[in-house]
């Protein structure tokens, strides 16, 4: 049992050092956590959130910052124990531990999560879903595409942006309004864990 767990994980920290290192050469799509928090004036004035999460789907969030699931919480802690507490994704939180990500995704630096909700898996065929989280190796390229090197805040949303599949995603909309590959929603964005910025979202990304 062990050793496919070393297999994804070698897998993902490939994923993280490769898109850190472009990072370092190419600037829009993959900037870093000190990139994201420039010029918080030039962010105000193009009317997106200089700071703080944003979205209907925020209102779910508990608010009793004792709650693992808060916000307050969330910040503290790396985002797959982040994820763990949070209501929203239990479906989420559950396929990582199948594939045995969630230490990887916790030891990560620097990178931002499209996490898809409850309701978001719920959309999937049931049948389909099982085959899936039946398969760690095409589940662990589903969840790899959900994440980007970098924690990019809302003023970096919009762009192409390589994941950790090896896959790219697109984002397009501004301020507080944004879409993932043209049908999933940001619901709740912006949201801070120790290592990562989550962009909850309302539908599952599937790599081509």
């Amino acid at each position: 049992m062990m050793k496919p767990k070393k297999t994804f994980a070698a897998l993902l920290a490939a994923g993280v050092a490769s898109l850190a290192l472009a990072a370092c050469g190419s600037g829009a799509t993959t900037s870093s956590a000190a990139g994201a928090s420039a010029a918080p004036s030039a962010t105000a004035s193009a009317g997106m959130p200089a700071s703080g999460e944003f979205g209907p789907g925020c209102a779910a969030v508990p608010t009793d910052p004792a709650n693992p699931g808060s916000f307050d919480a969330m910040a503290k802690v790396p985002v797959a124990t982040a994820a763990a507490g949070n209501p929203m994704l239990s479906t989420l939180v559950g396929a990582v531990e199948k594939a045995n990500l969630g230490d990887t995704l916790n030891s990560a630096q620097s990178i931002t999560v499209f996490a898809p909700t409850n309701d978001a898996f719920a959309k999937i065929p049931k049948a389909d879903l099982d085959k899936v989280l039946a398969d760690n190796a095409t589940l662990t390229k589903i969840l790899t595409y959900h994440v980007v090197s970098g924690k990019l805040a809302p003023d970096q949303l919009a762009g192409t942006h390589k994941t950790l599949q090896g896959g790219d995603l697109t984002v397009s909309g501004s301020g507080t309004d944004f879409t993932v590959n043209g049908t999933a929603k940001v619901v709740c964005g912006n949201v801070q864990t120790a290592n990562a910025t989550v962009y909850i979202i309302d539908s599952v990304l599937m790599p081509k």
